[in-house]
């Protein structure tokens, strides 16, 4: 085995394992605010390892972990429920993880400034809330519920203001003192 071969493999099991540990943290995070749902709610505990995920180990990465996150978490405490919640949820971090970990390189590139990382979070976030809010529609109506314009516009935006406000301030904070830590590489 070459030594090229053995750097790949060290790599991909690097990215395995924080994989693992981003998927236990969105699946525990939760647990801090479940004794009020309003304020879980609001906060978005998921999104933020399942984003961090995608910054550091790459779009498939992210992908999974944010696809995985919210059906694991249904099928261990049965929050949140499975249908329709769940996998409305499970497309929306699909979107969150896939999209900050493809664009992240492309945009942030050999710069890696804020503004990069502030362009790829924003990005993702309106585009994982926009497949969330069109996931429900259709998840919804399968059932003959109704889910409006106006309730996509509150739960995604309005409801959320705290969630996506601790997203802008954290993320782009570890992301980063990742880049700034000896001997790990983000992205």
């Amino acid at each position: 085995m070459s030594a090229n071969t053995r750097t790949i493999q060290s790599e991909r099991t690097k990215k395995l394992i924080l994989s693992a540990l981003f998927l236990a943290a969105g699946i525990i995070l939760p647990f801090i605010t479940m004794q009020i749902p309003a304020i879980g709610n609001m906060l978005c505990p998921m999104h933020i390892p399942v984003l961090l995920c995608g910054f550091v180990c790459g779009g498939p990465y992210g992908l999974v972990v944010g696809l995985m996150t919210p059906l694991v978490r249904s099928m261990l405490t049965g929050f949140p429920t499975l249908y329709p919640t769940a996998l409305s949820m499970a497309v929306e971090l699909a979107v969150y993880g896939g999209l900050t970990g493809m664009l992240y390189p492309k945009v942030v590139g050999k710069a890696k400034e804020i503004f990069g990382i502030y362009v790829v979070l924003l990005v993702s976030m309106l585009s994982g809330r926009v497949v969330w809010g069109v996931a429900s529609v259709i998840l919804y109506r399968i059932v003959g519920n109704v889910f409006t314009w106006q309730i996509f516009a509150a739960q995604a935006f309005v409801n959320a203001i705290p969630g996506i406000a601790l997203q802008l301030v954290l993320i782009p904070v570890i992301v980063r003192r990742l880049q700034k830590a000896s001997g790990l590489h983000v992205g």
